[in-house]
């Protein structure tokens, strides 16, 4: 987590960014990009944006949204390797400034007060607020498939046991048979930006992430795969390679979207 820098010339005291490009963005927000995006009234254009979270002098809420992506990526670069950087998009990159956070923090900015949705002013749109992911649904659901994405050798190490996995042509789970049904309609009809993401992986495999309505995947291209699914709150179904898994994969990886 960096810490706090004024920003501008409003005093905006930075707390995180996080970046929106169809290859990245929070999962919590969204299955895809473009719907992502229109929950943040923003156009989802290829090139992505930056979403800068802080706070002003009097502690409002507030996002940035800006166009220089490489300049957030530069900043939650240095900061995740615990260097300071301070992040200052130019006045010629911003987009608009949104009352209210996306997502939850668990900080504040110093010496001013405790973070709140700023007064509205007229023709202001309404505060951002998290999604609600108390309870079990799609929100968590898509927090879940990153917890795994994240801690891939804990997930796989469970089910090296006596686990009984959902085949690919498994009759016994219609619902795992849905996702992986769905998810070959991807390979012949692409989906929205950012329904199919790859990232780096051990050795020369890809982390696949897959999502769709009320389901999401987490896949290592070398390996197996786990189907979350909105209708099973809280049910992990590890699904093995079988024969048609590493095909599908392979197709799905073609087609995603890759980190620049």
């Amino acid at each position: 987590m960096p810490t706090t820098e004024s920003a501008d010339n409003d005093q905006l005291f930075v707390l995180t960014a996080v970046l929106l490009t169809p290859a990245q963005f929070p999962s919590v927000l969204g299955d895809d990009y473009p719907e992502v995006c229109a929950g943040l009234g923003l156009e989802p254009y290829a090139e992505g944006y930056g979403l800068v979270l802080g706070q002003d002098g009097d502690g409002g809420r507030w996002t940035v949204v800006t166009e220089d992506v490489s300049l957030v990526a530069c900043a939650i670069a240095a900061w995740d390797c615990g260097m300071e950087y301070d992040l200052s998009p130019g006045e010629n990159s911003i987009v608009g400034a949104l009352p209210g956070w996306p997502l939850a923090l668990a900080v504040a900015a110093p010496g001013v007060p405790k973070p709140h949705d700023p007064e509205p002013q007229e023709g202001d749109p309404a505060p951002l607020t998290p999604p609600d992911a108390e309870e079990w649904g799609p929100a968590q659901r898509r927090l879940g498939a990153d917890e795994i994405a994240m801690q891939w050798a804990a997930w796989r190490e469970q089910v090296e046991g006596d686990v009984s996995f959902a085949e690919p042509g498994d009759e016994a789970h219609e619902g795992v048979r849905r996702v992986l049904k769905e998810a070959r309609g991807y390979v012949n009809e692409p989906p929205p930006p950012g329904r199919v993401r790859s990232s780096f992986a051990a050795g020369e495999a890809r982390t696949l992430r897959v999502d769709g309505p009320g389901w999401s995947m987490v896949a290592r291209t070398d390996d197996i795969a786990f189907v979350l699914l909105d209708d099973e709150p809280g049910e992990v179904h590890p699904v093995g390679r079988g024969p048609e898994l590493p095909g599908l994969l392979a197709s799905l990886d073609e087609l995603a979207a890759r980190p620049v």
